[in-house]
C-alpha cells in the first residue's frame, strides 16, 4: 500500500505546546514540507523569535537557533553571510517583527539579504497574555485595549506585505492566510516558492500569514477562523505583493 499522507520528516515527533486551535502548527507544518520537498533539511538553518514560537527549536529537526526579541532578520543575515551555503529563515510574529524588530525587518529587505522569513500575523501579542499589537484591528478589544483599538491614540495597523513592498529591493512578498483548505495549500505553495528563491540565490522572500489566535481573541477555535476571513482578510487583502521572478522571466 502506497502512502498518501504522513508526517513531514523535518518535523519533530513531539507535541506542539501551542493552545488549541492555534494555526502555528499548520503553519509548522508548511514550511517543514517545504523543507522536505526541497531536500534542504541537512542544510537548513532556522532562527526562532521571542513569542509563541519561542520553541520552534523543538519542533523543527534542523539546526535551530534562537535570536533576542525583534533580531531574527539580523542573524539570519549573519548566519547566509558566514555560511552562504545554508538555507537561513526565520519565523516570527507580529509582535516580534513588526514592533521591536520592524528596523530589522525593513533593513534586510532594503538589502535584499538572501534569506527567507515566515511572518505570522494573528493581530495580537499572543505569549504575553494578549496585548495589542501593531497588526491589531481598529476596534479590536486586547488586553491593552480594552475598549477596543482607537487609532486617534495609537494609529492604524501596519500592513507588513504593503510596507516593504514599496521598497525596490525584495525578491517576492505574498500575503497567505490558513483558515481554510483552499487558503492552505495556496500558503504552501508559498512557502514553498520563499525557500525555493533562496535555493537559487533570487535574495529576500517574506511570507506574511493570516492566523488565529484563539485564546487570546477570546474566541472558540471555529469562531477564531471565522473571525479571520469576515475580518482579517478584509483588512489584510491575500495576494503576491511583490514578485521579481516573474518580472525576471518576461
Amino acid at each position: 500500500m502506497s502512502v498518501v499522507f504522513e508526517k513531514p520528516k523535518s518535523l519533530a515527533n513531539v507535541p506542539f505546546h501551542y493552545c488549541p486551535g492555534c494555526t502555528h502548527g499548520i503553519i509548522h507544518r508548511l514550511v517543514a514540507e517545504a523543507i522536505d520537498e526541497l531536500g534542504i533539511e541537512g542544510r537548513a538553518i532556522g532562527v526562532a523569535p521571542v513569542g509563541c514560537a519561542v520553541m520552534a527549536y523543538d519542533y523543527f529537526t534542523c539546526d535551530m537557533i534562537e535570536a533576542a526579541h525583534g533580531r531574527a532578520p539580523a542573524v539570519a543575515t549573519g548566519i547566509k553571510r558566514g555560511r552562504p551555503d545554508n538555507i537561513v529563515f526565520t519565523y516570527q510574529g507580529d509582535g516580534d517583527l513588526a514592533s521591536i524588530g520592524m528596523a530589522e525587518t525593513v533593513h534586510a529587505a532594503a538589502r535584499n539579504e538572501n534569506i527567507t522569513i515566515i511572518f505570522v500575523n494573528n493581530a495580537i501579542y499572543g505569549m504575553t497574555g494578549g496585548q495589542m499589537a501593531p497588526t491589531s484591528l481598529p476596534g479590536q478589544v486586547t488586553q491593552t485595549s480594552p475598549y477596543g483599538r482607537d487609532p486617534k491614540l495609537t494609529g492604524l495597523p501596519v500592513k507588513v506585505a504593503e510596507l516593504l513592498s514599496a521598497l525596490d529591493a525584495p525578491t517576492y512578498i505574498e500575503r497567505v492566510a490558513v483558515n481554510n483548505v483552499k487558503n492552505v495549500k495556496n500558503a504552501k505553495k508559498a512557502i514553498l516558492k520563499a525557500f525555493r528563491n533562496q535555493v537559487e540565490g533570487r535574495g529576500f522572500s517574506l511570507i506574511e500569514v493570516v492566523s488565529s489566535c484563539p485564546t487570546n481573541w477570546g474566541m472558540t477555535p471555529d469562531k477564531a477562523l471565522e473571525w479571520v476571513e469576515e475580518k482579517m482578510i478584509p483588512y489584510y487583502p491575500l495576494g503576491v505583493y511583490r514578485d521579481k521572478t516573474k518580472e525576471d522571466a518576461q
